[in-house]
């Protein structure tokens, strides 16, 4: 059979279409950073950066007491060392006349801050700690105790051009840790920096002017308030010595109280600067507490929107208060002598307790302005006695927890008329404007 050649277009097999290099590049390089800031975010929050406060008795420490004595032994030398430093320590708190057996009894510990002992001599450091009950008497314990409002404490240290407060372990931070507020007015909440507290409490939160977030971070930690010590170190070389600029702050605003410079010789004496930094910033707080300029600020409350004037809404609370006060008079006045006289016969009813009950709310927080928004306006809700925040998603649907006297209707009701659109589910309710 004699072959047929086909005429015409031979048919090409279909080919796959291959993406473009680029795009292959720019999804691989998105994995990349994805991964990349993961490892980054698991990293800030794992790791050995906390450092716990190890001092909070309310006994009286008095450190820094320099002590030099020879005798025939250095064990003789040391236990005359630590009589003399007990002296000086009772002396340096004005203490008054006491023989050296009722100092010892009012001696609870001696810390050993550095000390060098030789066959015959013993040079040292030290720290001298008193029970305050014991001492209380002779001191009047009373006008030591603590009155301010709890204060959150966030250390701030800068370096090389870096601010750092627990993202890493630092001087700074360690020696606010070993500080001891038992004889301060300042009631310090000192976070230990593990865990969260390296992602809450950051240089950039101390910047921060928005009171719903810092209403918030303050109610993670159970303060008041803030305050803000920081540390600016220079070092004029390798080894050698250690100018520190010390700045007192507080409040959300970041207001300025005062600032002091100290110098250590070397590094090794940069521990007993630090702690003498401490010392005197503890000083300049409790100073400007009793200037009245540590007081709460009125925006930080759990009821208040942070958009009104103080002085405003205190004259609102005032108005409220007279026309109530006035109302209550009026309606005393009309009652009838036979419902007065009924009254007594029969006591009344108390009315039902309401009960308080924890309600999961999720938000649409697209921007920090919406999200400001969100918390504000469901702190002003009738009912609301605390909001929480859970999660924050900026761009998506944030999380918070609200405790509400009342029923999930009621609370829904409330928001419906505060302007919010209310889905309802089961114990969780879902809101957006």
């Amino acid at each position: 059979m004699a072959a047929r050649t086909l005429s015409g277009p031979v048919p090409e097999a279909p080919i796959r279409a291959i993406p473009p290099l680029r795009w292959v590049v720019g999804a691989a390089l998105a994995l990349v950073l994805l991964a990349g800031g993961y490892a980054l975010l698991v990293a800030q929050v794992t790791g050995e950066r906390g450092i716990a406060p190890t001092a909070s008795s309310a006994d009286i420490e008095v450190r820094g007491i320099e002590v030099d004595i020879r005798a025939d032994t250095g064990e003789e030398a040391r236990q005359q060392a630590w009589r003399e430093a007990q002296r000086k320590a009772w002396d340096k708190i004005d203490g008054p006349a006491v023989s050296d057996g009722q100092l010892q009894a009012m001696v609870s510990a001696i810390v050993i801050q550095r000390e060098r002992i030789g066959p015959k001599r013993y040079i040292a450091t030290l720290g001298v700690i008193f029970d305050r009950q014991r001492a209380g008497r002779y001191l009047g314990g009373a006008a030591q105790q603590r009155s301010s409002a709890p204060m959150l404490l966030i250390p701030v240290t800068v370096t090389g051009g870096t601010y750092t407060v627990f993202e890493v372990r630092n001087p700074w931070q360690r020696a606010w840790a070993e500080f001891n507020p038992g004889t301060s007015r300042i009631d310090y909440v000192r976070p230990s920096g593990a865990g969260g507290d390296s992602l809450l409490l950051n240089y950039g939160q101390t910047g921060r002017r928005s009171r719903a977030w810092w209403r918030a971070v303050l109610d993670q930690y159970g303060a008041a308030d803030t305050l803000t010590p920081i540390a600016r170190f220079e070092h004029q070389f390798p080894g050698g010595p250690i100018t520190g600029i010390f700045t007192a702050r507080y409040g959300p605003d970041s207001r300025f109280l005062e600032s002091f410079e100290l110098t250590a010789d070397s590094p090794e004496n940069l521990p007993a600067m630090l702690s003498q930094a401490v010392e005197r910033m503890d000083g300049i707080f409790s100073q400007a507490l009793a200037d009245g300029k540590l007081r709460p600020d009125p925006t930080l409350t759990s009821g208040g929107s942070g958009d009104t004037d103080p002085a405003i809404a205190r004259l609102i609370e005032i108005g409220r208060a007279i026309r109530a006060r006035d109302a209550a008079a009026a309606a005393a006045a009309a009652a009838p002598s036979a419902a007065q006289s009924s009254a007594q016969s029969a006591a009344p009813t108390p009315p039902p307790a309401m009960t308080v009950r924890n309600i999961v709310v999720q938000f649409a927080s697209p921007d920090p302005q919406t999200f400001d928004a969100a918390l504000s306006g469901v702190r002003g809700t009738p009912g609301v006695r605390s909001v929480a925040v859970t999660s924050t998603a900026m761009g998506g649907t944030s999380v918070m927890s609200v405790s509400f006297a009342g029923s999930l209707e009621e609370l829904a009701g409330g928001l419906r008329s505060r302007g919010f659109t209310v889905r309802q589910g089961a114990n969780a309710l879902a809101i957006s404007r």
